[in-house]
This record gives structure tokens, sequence and C-alpha cells, in this order.
């Protein structure tokens, strides 16, 4: 378990993090998102012991990071796939890691199979490693010690589609053996897709926690028909709220029996009802979090 408690780190009039609280549980895979600059690296900086706090806690396994007895084999980290030895070999790194760490040496083997690294890839210089490799090879190392605790920043750059299916089956698996995962990225699809808790910052600060049904409930009902205009009338007549979809079709508030009957009463033709769960992570993260984003668009001048 990982649990931060009050958590707040200042450089001089700044506050990088404030008064930051969430808790990650055993067999749970929590998404932790926010803009650029909201504090996410800083916290699961802390979190590793390698930014100190100015106030608050980070445990993991109900520790400090630092306190843990060779931590590696409890806690797995991946916060930056660069910062590894260019020079040496894939296969090097994760040996000497099984040294300072006293794993047997076969686990290192173990590790480039399950990360999918072949032995000619594992043999070379990693300033010759893809980013995607990088990516496989940081992860590699934070599973070497077997740890129940894993803290990942961004693991999926640099990943094709087929390398982040395969994080996202190798991250459910470990969860569903009862680790721990933290888990940032950008990705907000894959977020939505595997997450079981979600934890939103902004401007150093907790704007939205709980579990992904919890957060991303009550967004309705998405709906195409042969006559999208005529059953968004009839959905309004009917005191329904409906808004038209970025992708097509509508978005109602509503359960999909209701837009069903609405749509049946009309003889409207549907070719699409489901609940409205594509874009709900994105809408909701960027709806949380609107005062703090960067990119906001000024074409005054541009467009002409």
């Amino acid at each position: 378990m990982i649990t931060v408690k009050n958590l707040t780190k200042r450089y001089g009039d700044y506050v990088a993090v404030d008064d930051v609280s969430f808790t990650c549980r055993p067999g749970q895979i929590t998404g932790f998102l926010g803009p650029n600059g909201a504090g996410k690296s800083t916290t699961m900086r802390i979190i590793a012991g390698l930014t100190p706090a100015t106030s608050g806690s980070a445990l993991v396994g109900g520790a400090n990071y630092r306190d843990v007895p060779n931590p590696a084999t409890q806690i797995g980290v991946l916060l930056d796939a660069s910062a590894q030895h260019a020079g040496r070999t894939g296969a090097e790194i994760l040996r000497l890691s099984a040294m300072t760490m006293g794993v047997r040496r076969d686990r290192v083997d173990e590790i480039l199979e399950m990360v999918s690294l072949t032995t000619e890839e594992a043999e070379r210089r990693v300033r010759n490693y893809s980013l995607g490799m990088r990516q496989r090879l940081g992860i590699a190392n934070a599973l070497l010690g077997d740890p129940h605790i894993l803290i990942l920043d961004e693991p999926a750059n640099g990943l094709d589609p087929a390398g982040i299916r395969w994080m996202r089956t190798l991250l459910r698996d470990y969860a569903d053996r009862g680790g721990t995962v933290l888990l940032s990225s950008h990705l907000l699809h894959e977020i939505e897709i595997v997450a079981d808790d979600i934890v939103v910052i902004g401007r150093g600060r907790i704007v939205a926690q709980g579990t992904k049904d919890e957060l991303l409930a009550g967004a309705g009902t998405r709906v195409r028909s042969l006559d999208d205009d005529a059953l968004a009338t009839a959905l309004r007549a009917a005191a329904i709220g409906v808004q038209p979809s970025p992708e097509g079709g509508l978005i109602v508030d509503a359960e999909a029996v209701e837009v069903g009957r609405a749509a049946a009463a009309i003889g409207t033709v549907l070719t699409e009802l489901r609940p409205a769960d594509g874009a709900q992570l994105e809408e909701m993260f960027l709806e949380l979090t609107s005062d703090t984003q960067r990119e906001q668009p000024n074409l005054q001048g541009v467009l002409r």
C-alpha cells in the first residue's frame, strides 16, 4: 500500500505539491493524472525517496522509502526511462541491479523474457535503444526484485500499440496477484482502460479522487441514429438533456432504456446505443483541470 498524507513540497515561495493526500491499495491500479507542471512527478519522487518533502508523509508499505531495507526488492520504481547508463548493455544494467539487490542471476533472463527484450537486444548498448526499448528495460529493472509495489511515471512513452497493450496486460496481472500500482500517464484512454482508482491533481492540489466508476458515473448515454436531429428534439421534449458529441451522434443525460423509448416513440432507427464511456475520462480531466491547462490556443492574428 502507498499512503500519502498532507504532503507538501515548497521551493522557496513556489508550492509544487500542496497538502496532497491519497491511498493506493493492494490489488488495485491507481491512475495519477494531471497537466504538465501539476505536481505528479514531484509527488512520485517524494514517494520514491528522491526528493524530501517540506511537510506531510508518503509511506510505502507503511514506511518511508529510505527506511525500507533493500527497497528495490519491495518497491519497483520507474521515473525516467532515459536515466540509464547509455554505454552499458541492457543485460549489464540488469545484472548490476541483480547483484546490488542480491537477486539470483537467472532472474535477469526471466525478466528479459517477461518484458520481451530479445537476447540480441539485451546485449546491445542502451545508447542504441529506441525509447520503447528503454521503457521495457526500465520496467524490467523495476520488476527485477519481484516487488509488491510499483511506481511508474509515464511508462507507456515510446511504446507502440502492441507494447501499450502488453504493458496493460502486465500491470493488470500484477495487480490481480495482489500488487499495488501507482501509474502516471498522459494517455488518458489507457488509464481509463486499466485503472481501478483515479487521482487527479492540478496546481499541486488534488482536484478529484475515487474509483473509476465513481468518478465517471453519470456520464449518460452515447447514441447515434438515422435522424439525430429528430431524436434530439424528442429527447428535449421529454425534458432529457442532450448535446452533440464531437465524435458524432449525441450524448444524452439519461439511461439507455429511456433513450430507446424516445427513439421508438418517433420511429427513429438507432445505429449505436451504449454508455458514454469512450471519452469520459478526457472530458472529466479537462473539466477538472481547465484553469491549469497550458494549451489554451490563442489564434487571434493567426486566422484571418
